[in-house]
């Protein structure tokens, strides 16, 4: 009440102080261009312009009104064009999860067009047409997306590296990868994904240099990543023990350079250890592969072990036999140390031990290969009829088990 009563004075103080002007002296005004000429008194003319700023003021509140009506006073309004971009967004991302590409790309790119927040938008439409291969128009979504949001690099940098994955661009998702690792290298996602692209490229030394991150940071579940650390260090044996165009003594040399970064923890798994010595065997370094496979036998005895311990070919063969057959006291039943044993008594022209441990390896579990070994010898001392039955046998065995081991029947 108070505060009216103040405006009430205020106001008539205006007009009295008006009204004494105007009584003092009406002024003249007059404006003259060309034909034109106005001419009125001073209160007159302010007037004139007060109207016109009144009509000015009443016109902007009439348009503002219609601007931000509904649909009915104006189908253009801002709200009803929030209304559309709500429901291509919506009708977009619902064809992106089903599939429906061509349709998704238009709906999404409409929506991230007229959106103030447009990421998602152009997230899904860049991956929209990449699955319908447009790989350019892709790549100009994210460009674009960089730009309406700068903050969200990560996000648009780690869809781009899928995207590129998922397009076999192995080389522009690796250079995707390596900058966003640049920027984010404890971020667990780029580590994944950077895992996923080296297993697909076998580039095993990279990911050995970087499985000490995905442990680090825990990108993986601990079973999973102790399972990953073992098939990826005996990929990169395996990797590094073949010649590939190199001298046999560079690659031996490149292959106990790898063998030396193994971590401890892994240097007696067997697939590890198999993975080296069958890598020595084949650059020529047999005896070497039969004294790494024997040291970790003595550690741990291990069916995959022995296998490889009666292929290789030792320094001395009959101290090789003699090791074997210690291990036998152990394991007497072991049909893998009785073939192994085997290989090793031909190995030492030792024919009628080696028809005992071949006979018994089959008593105890029949298998191609130990069909193939007994076979052989049988022919070479002269018993073809069983040699034959044993050769198909062994056949036979190879049909019901889907293997590819037939070298091993034909003495390959």
């Amino acid at each position: 009440m108070k505060r009216l009563a103040i405006i009430l004075v205020v106001l008539l103080a205006i007009v009295g102080f008006l009204g004494w002007a105007i009584f003092q002296d009406s002024g003249y005004v007059l404006i003259s261009y060309d034909r034109f000429r106005y001419e009125s008194s001073f209160w007159v003319f302010l007037g004139l312009i007060a109207c016109l700023w009144l009509v000015a003021l009443v016109v902007h509140w009439v348009l503002g009104l219609l601007y931000t009506s509904g649909t009915l006073a104006n189908p253009w309004s801002r709200r009803h064009r929030a209304r559309r971009v709500a429901k291509a967004s919506q009708i977009g991302l619902r064809e992106l999860a089903e599939g429906q590409w061509s349709q998704a790309l238009s709906h999404l790119r409409t929506a991230a067009e007229h959106d103030h927040h447009p990421l998602v938008h152009y997230l899904g439409a860049a991956r929209a047409a990449s699955e319908l291969g447009e790989y350019e128009q892709s790549d100009e979504l994210l460009q674009e997306a960089r730009k309406r949001e700068p903050q969200a690099t990560l996000a648009v940098g780690l869809t781009q590296a899928q995207l590129q994955i998922a397009r076999g661009q192995y080389g522009e998702a690796r250079e995707s990868l390596n900058v966003l690792h640049a920027d984010h290298p404890r971020h667990p996602y780029v580590l994944t994904l950077l895992q996923q692209l080296y297993v697909q490229l076998q580039d095993w030394p990279a990911l050995c240099r970087l499985l000490p991150e995905l442990h680090k940071h825990r990108v993986l579940p601990p079973a999973r990543l102790s399972e990953l650390e073992l098939l990826t260090w005996t990929a990169a044996l395996e990797q590094a023990g073949q010649a590939q165009g190199s001298a046999e003594s560079d690659a031996q040399q490149s292959l106990n350079q790898r063998w030396q970064t193994v971590p401890n923890a892994l240097r007696s798994e067997p697939l590890v250890v198999r993975a080296y010595a069958d890598g020595l065997s084949r650059l020529g370094a047999e005896e070497k592969a039969e004294e790494v496979l024997y040291a970790a036998l003595k550690r741990q005895f291990d069916d995959r072990l022995v296998e490889r311990y009666g292929r290789v070919r030792g320094r001395e063969p009959s101290r090789q036999l003699a090791h074997a057959e210690a291990w036998l006291k152990g394991h007497p039943e072991n049909a893998e140390l009785l073939l192994a044993l085997g290989r090793l008594s031909l190995r030492n022209e030792l024919w009628g031990k080696a028809r005992d441990y071949l006979e018994a390896s089959l008593r105890f579990e029949h298998r191609a290969e130990t069909c193939a070994e007994l076979a052989r010898l049988l022919a070479q001392l002269g018993d073809n009829e069983r040699s034959n039955r044993l050769f198909q046998e062994g056949l036979g065995l190879l049909d019901r088990s889907g293997g590819s081991q037939l070298q091993v029947i034909s003495g390959s």
